[in-house]
């Protein structure tokens, strides 16, 4: 188990901050379709997302995943390589 010291949990916690706010900042799209968007983890440059409503069985999803989520999440966090949905 990987040991969490205190620059390592702020790290954390900012990093899911910032993520939260990117999805924050799409979320009103989103909700105009009748979808949102959960984050679920943040690992290793990795996001986990989980699609919520609409999104879930939308036949574009892949396609707000990639243009909108991972596009602002990127933007809020460069360092982010992927975002994955976990349904």
């Amino acid at each position: 188990m990987q040991r969490i010291n205190s620059v390592n949990l702020k790290a954390m916690i900012s990093a899911e901050e910032k993520v939260n706010n990117a999805l924050d900042s799409i979320r009103p799209f989103l909700k105009e379709d009748g979808g949102d968007v959960e984050l679920v983890t943040i690992q290793d440059g990795i996001v986990k997302i989980k699609l919520l409503g609409a999104c879930q069985t939308c036949d574009i999803s892949h396609i707000t995943m990639k243009a909108g989520v991972e596009e602002s999440i990127k933007r809020a966090i460069p360092e982010i390589k992927e975002v994955i949905a976990v349904n």
